[in-house]
């Protein structure tokens, strides 16, 4: 493993365990961490330390703008099951499919959308 690949995985994983640590406390520290662009922020850059191309960059940021729009279904769906008083596991496999579909059907309409003249 090369040195930049380490620093890159250190980063990486401190971002994930600070919100991680930060929704343990009172607050919504946590959840604003979480919520915050930091894993796209983090790929994005090393994305462009890696091939320096700023067109790629904004692709893949509109790329990434389309899959969270879709996934947003997700939060929602896990909210209303845990408080309707579900199994965490069926909340979360309830949340994950409904973030999927959310995906699908943005990604249809985009693909739909590009097919039209």
């Amino acid at each position: 493993m090369n040195l930049q690949l380490l620093i890159k995985l250190a980063i990486t994983v401190a971002t994930v365990m600070l919100a991680s640590e930060l929704s343990k406390k009172p607050g919504v520290l946590g959840a604003l961490v979480a919520s915050l662009p930091l894993t796209s922020l983090l790929v994005l850059a090393w994305l462009y330390r890696d091939t320096g191309d700023p067109a790629r960059v904004a692709a893949m940021g509109m790329d990434i703008f389309w899959f969270v729009l879709g996934s947003l279904l997700f939060f929602p769906a896990l909210a209303f099951t845990a408080r309707a008083g579900w199994p965490m596991w069926l909340c979360f496999v309830c949340a994950g499919l409904a973030g999927a579909a959310g995906v699908a059907v943005v990604q249809l309409l985009l693909r739909s959308r590009m097919m039209t003249p």
